[in-house]
């Protein structure tokens, strides 16, 4: 079973910067399309940002010309830069991929288990 290991949340000040990293736990083909999602308390996970395999990205509002998302395909990997950070970016971050591939089996979706990110004001 392939898994998503995510990293780099944490607690921030407003207007500081986090990175996030979400990597396969084992050796990948190919993965199609990367996702940030992001669920707030009380609220509907979101989705946040969108890369895919040839590097076209999108973002919601909210957190456009603030976040990046970018990917390295050598190591499985997916980023998201979070600039600029306020209070109402607080929420647990979740990176999906889509179109999984090992060498023996193909995932639909996966999720990983999700990163706090707190940005105090």
């Amino acid at each position: 079973q392939v898994q998503l290991v995510e990293s780099g949340g944490g607690l921030v000040q407003a207007g500081g910067s986090l990175r996030l990293s979400c990597a396969a736990s084992r050796r990948i083909f190919s993965i199609n399309v990367l996702q940030w999602y992001r669920q707030a308390p009380g609220k509907q996970r979101e989705l946040v940002a969108t890369i895919t395999t040839g590097g076209s990205t999108n973002y919601a509002d909210s957190v456009k010309g603030r976040f990046t998302i970018s990917r390295d395909n050598s190591k499985n990997t997916v980023y998201l830069q979070m600039n600029s950070l306020k209070p109402e970016d607080t929420a647990v971050y979740y990176c999906k991929a889509l179109g999984v591939k090992t060498l023996l089996k193909t995932w639909l979706e996966l999720w990983g288990q999700g990163t706090q990110v707190t940005v105090s004001s």
